[in-house]
Formats: C-alpha cells, sequence, structure tokens
C-alpha cells in the first residue's frame, strides 16, 4: 500500500522570493534551484524524522508574524549557533531538552525558523 514518506516542503507568500532565497542561502546556508532544498541522503542521525505539530495557540510561534513556523534539522546545533552569532545574526533564544537540542531566530520576513539537532531516536 503507498505511504507518505515524509516532509517534501514548506510554501509560503513572501514578498521579495528573490532576497528570501538568498537569507536561507547566506544566512543558513541551504540553497536549489526552487528554493532551500534539503536532502535526506545527507542526514546521518539514528532513525531521524519530520513531524507535524499541532498547537492550539500561536504562543509557540512567537515572536514570528506567520501562522506557522519552519524547523530546520542541523546536525551541531552549538556550532551553527556560534557561526549565525559571529555573522551577526540574532539568535531568539536556544535550549537543550534532552531529546533534542533547539535554537530560533526569524527569517527577514518574520517567519519563525526553529532549528532542531535530534540527540535520541524516537520511541
Amino acid at each position: 500500500m503507498a505511504k507518505i514518506t515524509g516532509l517534501g516542503g514548506v510554501f509560503y507568500v513572501v514578498k521579495d522570493p528573490a532576497a528570501t532565497r538568498a537569507w536561507y542561502r547566506d544566512t543558513l546556508g541551504i540553497d536549489g534551484e526552487y528554493g532551500p532544498q534539503l536532502n535526506w541522503s545527507e542526514e546521518t542521525g539514528d532513525r531521524p524524522y519530520s513531524l507535524i505539530s499541532h498547537f492550539k495557540d500561536d504562543a509557540y510561534l512567537k515572536p514570528g508574524s506567520a501562522q506557522f513556523m519552519i524547523n530546520l534539522r542541523v546536525d551541531d546545533l552549538d556550532s551553527f549557533v556560534a557561526d549565525l552569532k559571529a555573522r551577526g545574526v540574532d539568535v531568539l533564544d536556544q535550549v537543550d531538552e534532552g531529546y533534542g537540542k533547539f535554537a530560533w531566530l526569524l527569517d527577514p520576513d518574520g517567519v519563525k525558523i526553529e532549528l532542531w539537532q535530534q540527540l535520541a531516536a524516537p520511541e
């Protein structure tokens, strides 16, 4: 039987797509022909996964101005955040929840970006 196998993408409207794509390329290091592209074949973690998460209100998405957030996996959050800060990028917060490390920033259109390093395989 056919089944869903992963997240295909996140699509949203911005004022200047070229500028937003350049920000993702220059700030987060992800680029592609149609926008930032993530290749799952490059993931080396133990049982990596993506999820679609639902919230009762938008408190977790703040201070983002959109009704959604983009979660991006990273292989070494501490190094990635240090590099962002060295380049003057405003990192809103950073936490270690045990099962994963998280950090947050806003893209140039006010969309909240959550960076996530998976530390444990799902149960």
